[in-house]
């Protein structure tokens, strides 16, 4: 069996395209360094969420969760994000965790508040929705019409 030389530049330019694709999935990870502020929020339930989630308000990327913590006194979870710098977020804004449809990824959604007064670094956004249990929701939408 011989291996001509189209054989070779075919298989050259495929394994090309492969570094290609894994360099640049490398490269361009969901976690990157947004130069910011850092906000908190207390949530009941982080589920689905994950460090390098976006951050949103109107639908427009403005920052990204950067930890999680567990508080120990309440077991609620803390979650710390970094908002870009030029975008100020009212003291009174609420902040909940959303889906992008039913089997996508997790992110916080600002709902921005009618304060004049804005969040400063380290502070807090106290009012907070978790996220949503969408098996949860199935299963007593399925077994809850059986009864």
């Amino acid at each position: 069996m011989k291996i001509t030389a189209i054989e070779t530049i075919v298989g050259a330019i495929v394994i090309f395209i492969a570094v290609s694709f894994f360099y640049f999935a490398y490269t361009m990870p969901s976690v990157k360094s947004i130069n910011g502020y850092n906000v908190s929020a207390t949530f009941n339930k982080v589920s689905g969420l994950v460090n390098g989630a976006e951050v949103r308000l109107s639908g427009i990327k403005i920052g990204s969760v950067s930890s999680q913590n567990l508080d120990l006194e309440t077991y609620d979870a803390v979650v710390l994000m970094e908002i870009s710098e030029d975008i100020r977020i009212p003291e009174d804004s609420s902040a909940k965790i959303s889906s992008q449809g039913l089997l996508g990824t997790n992110y916080i959604e600002i709902e921005p508040g009618g304060s004049y007064t804005m969040l400063a670094d380290g502070e807090t956004i106290e009012l907070t929705q978790g996220s949503v249990d969408i098996m949860e929701l199935l299963g007593k939408a399925v077994f809850g019409a059986a009864k």
